[in-house]
């Protein structure tokens, strides 16, 4: 009875045998061995929910923009083989967004001062009617309308695009990408592939001839080359908390800026914390640009 019974129990558990490879054998009632949701769509289900809610209709095109590739832009070396590169550039339909953005941005000597109160002032210019946002003080339009428009442009700071700087990408939907620099007949790299937004602020600081800079967090050197190709630093002080990475900002200096404009007297390199700037240099800067995350302290 015994051996029946065992073997009819045999019988039933070939039943129920499955061909399974070992390696995808876990018991369930066992967390440490159950199967694990993959990192990556734990992060994903978390973004959709947290930023789904926030960005709404807009969530799906930003999250597209996240997952694809990034897109580099290309700094052009003023120090290097400008011409050659530049044409080679535009041969592969690349543009020069900053020389774009000279004729579709206007001058901020035209545009709205931001320390003047929230009213409207109309003012003809010949035919046309043009709307002022005024904030803090009132204009007097009782004047010509060419007093008007000088009194606006004297409470403005001068600001130009610095001609010298040159960054090319491709067009929006173009995934065509920058092949690696190489050296020019000098051996400096003809050209910096970076985020084409970190040309923005060295464009916002509107450095001009014989303006002392400082760069706080400059590795690994983005920005501080594209401050060297404005010509009008007449000192720059370059100073980042790490070492690994101050060394890839000198390598990358090395790379593009000749010797003779990296001397002490043009170009100095620092390695401290630069929130104990204040306490170790007591120099004044003319403009200071500082690029840091929370990551970074």
């Amino acid at each position: 009875m015994a051996a029946f019974v065992d073997s009819k129990y045999v019988i039933l558990k070939l039943k129920d045998f499955r061909l399974t490879f070992r390696r995808f054998r876990y018991k369930k009632k066992w967390a440490t061995t159950s199967q694990k949701v993959n990192a990556v769509l734990l992060a994903l289900q978390n973004f959709d929910m947290n930023y789904g809610m926030q960005f709404g209709q807009l969530w799906p095109s930003v999250r597209v923009s996240l997952l694809s590739e990034q897109k580099y832009g290309a700094l052009v070396n003023n120090y290097a083989d400008t011409e050659n590169i530049i044409k080679s550039f535009e041969a592969l339909s690349a543009k020069d967004f900053v020389y774009e953005s000279r004729s579709e941005v206007p001058s901020i000597s035209s545009d709205i001062p931001r320390d003047l109160q929230e009213t409207r002032v109309h003012s003809a210019l010949g035919s046309q009617q043009h709307e002022y946002l005024c904030q803090d003080i009132l204009l007097d339009t009782s004047g010509p309308t060419g007093t008007l428009e000088a009194s606006v442009k004297e409470r403005l700071p001068h600001f130009s695009i610095n001609t010298n700087i040159k960054c090319f990408t491709f067009p929006r939907g173009d995934i065509t990408r920058f092949h690696p620099a190489r050296p020019d007949s000098s051996g400096l790299l003809r050209y910096y592939l970076m985020d084409a937004s970190s040309i923005l602020p060295v464009l916002a600081l509107n450095v001009q001839p014989g303006h002392v800079v400082l760069d706080l967090c400059a590795a690994p050197g983005g920005k501080t080359l594209a401050l060297l190709q404005t010509e009008c630093c007449r000192h720059l002080s370059i100073n980042d908390i790490s070492e690994s990475r101050l060394s890839r900002l000198r390598g990358v200096l090395h790379s593009y800026i000749p010797r003779e404009l990296l001397k002490e007297d043009r170009v100095c390199i620092t390695n401290i914390d630069g929130r104990m700037w204040g306490e170790v240099n007591r120099d004044n800067f003319d403009r200071f640009c500082c690029s840091c995350c929370q990551t970074r302290w």
